[in-house]
């Protein structure tokens, strides 16, 4: 395991990084300019950048679908207009959804990292815990596809999914998880995997990536496994 676990240890009188959350709101707008818009200009009633923050703000905030998005722009629209346009109130629900269906998934995924990275360093996240999950109910009986399978990265402290990426078909968490390093800058946190990850091409790329590991060993690995059981019977208990 690398060192340096120094720099990151709090001291009693240590407080947690002071975020102003309406500097927050008001840039979250800046980072998804680079989305393009796919309406023609006469059915430009919404701008697009409140369409994108209504939605964003909405699930974050519980919403499941356009309805619920919807709903939470009417209730809160009067802090919403503090920051958005809104020249014709809130989007209804089918102007969520024909938006949505239209933009470019790649152009807004990649806005989208770049507004999470930008929290990252204002949040100053420590400790990532990186976990593959399969998505409840996307399973495909009728054309027999597979449940969609992730890759996350979570911050802990701040209950924050930093960033995802699929696991694909033919594929294992194993190739998943260093693409999704690759996505990020976790310069200076912890990362902590579970067994699946304990690979040493993993361990390498994220000490590339200035950061230090936590991986957990199980019989995946019993040459290893063994070597470290018999290690810890060499020393007294109260040393860990």
């Amino acid at each position: 395991m690398p060192t340096g676990f120094e720099k990151k240890r709090k001291t009693e009188t240590s407080f947690a990084p002071s975020v102003d959350s309406f500097d927050i709101t008001i840039k979250f707008q800046q980072y998804f300019t680079q989305v393009k818009d796919p309406r023609v200009e006469k059915t430009k009633l919404h701008p697009l950048t409140d369409i994108i923050t209504i939605s964003i703000l909405a699930v974050i905030a519980g919403a499941e679908g356009w309805e619920d998005i919807e709903e939470y722009g009417i209730n809160k629209k009067e802090w919403l207009s503090t920051f958005l346009e809104l020249p014709f109130g809130i989007p209804s629900p089918d102007t969520f959804r024909r938006v949505f269906e239209r933009i470019n998934p790649k152009q807004f995924e990649q806005c989208f990292q770049v507004w999470i990275q930008s929290l990252v360093e204002k949040l100053g996240v420590e400790v990532v815990a990186i976990d593959g999950k399969a998505l409840k109910g996307s399973y495909d009986r009728k054309s027999q596809l597979k449940a969609l399978h992730l890759v996350s990265a979570w911050s802990t402290e701040h209950r924050l999914v930093l960033g995802q990426t699929k696991v694909h078909a033919k594929s294992n968490e194993i190739t998943a998880i260093p693409a999704l390093l690759e996505m990020l800058d976790l310069s200076g946190c912890i990362i902590t995997i579970d067994a699946m990850g304990t690979q040493k091409s993993i361990a390498k790329k994220i000490i590339e990536g200035d950061s230090d590991y936590i991986l957990s060993l199980k019989d995946n690995h019993p040459t290893l496994h063994q070597q470290v059981k018999n290690w810890s019977l060499d020393f007294p208990i109260s040393w860990f």
